[in-house]
């Protein structure tokens, strides 16, 4: 009989340099089936979540070396891996800065570890492959969006996204004109059960708008607010 090779385990780079806290959170992501790789200092951390193969990385805001700050905006200029952000601090402005530094996520300290797992499995479940019933490739006045490869263009040229981003972006492309309220777009890209601060999908909104900035044959930007209400994606001519 052929040898049955067991799949890799995800990858989840954890960098914190609180030891306790490392090996807490490595114990809960194993214990839930992940493989986990940890760093206390931050560009041996950034070098990690260079690898192939990472899944996720869970970033401490405060570490030595390299800031937490400093590593996800490196790391955001060549990768779209999901990124989970600790942080001590609790101000809204604080936790909105993790999201616009390219933050899919964050989790206030001090937290449950359980949490934790529960956010790092959301992201997943959100960066992972589409279902098969759905379209390949889902198209909106400029914007292509092609849901295997997880490549997005806009007006031919590539636009490089992180997993919320484009979950975003994908909600609105579903349905261009119609206008989502902030809680379903929450609902659409962090599940039902989220709970986080108003701004966290106008941050997201915020970053997804600048890289669609408008392009030759635009004059406008494709994501449009409705004051009061939420953001739509514009239509395009034919759609009207």
């Amino acid at each position: 009989m052929p040898e049955t090779r067991t799949p890799p385990l995800p990858r989840i780079v954890v960098i914190e340099d609180d030891a306790v806290v490392s090996e807490t959170l490595t114990l809960y992501l194993e214990h839930a089936g992940y493989s986990v790789v940890t760093s206390a200092d931050g560009r041996e951390g950034l070098a990690l979540a260079r690898q192939p193969g990472v899944a996720l990385v869970v970033l401490d805001l405060m570490i030595p070396g390299l800031g937490g700050q400093q590593v996800c905006r490196a790391l955001r200029e060549t990768s779209r891996v999901p990124i989970l952000m600790l942080t001590a601090r609790t101000s809204e402005d604080d936790r909105v800065a993790g999201l616009e530094m390219g933050a899919d996520d964050y989790v206030p300290k001090p937290f449950s570890p359980r949490e934790v797992v529960a956010r790092v499995q959301a992201l997943l479940r959100r960066a992972g492959e589409p279902d098969a019933h759905q379209s390949d490739v889902l198209r909106a006045g400029s914007i292509e969006i092609d849901r295997w490869s997880r490549q997005v263009r806009n007006d031919g040229h590539l636009v490089t996204l992180t997993p919320t981003e484009l979950r975003l972006l994908e909600a609105l492309a579903r349905h261009p004109g119609r206008t989502f309220t902030r809680d379903e777009l929450v609902a659409r890209a962090f599940g039902p059960d989220y709970d986080g601060v108003d701004r966290t999908i106008d941050t997201h909104i915020t970053n997804l708008r600048r890289k669609l900035a408008p392009s030759a044959s635009s004059a406008i930007n494709p994501i449009v607010t409705v004051h009061g209400v939420g953001y739509k994606l514009a239509p395009s001519e034919d759609e009207r």
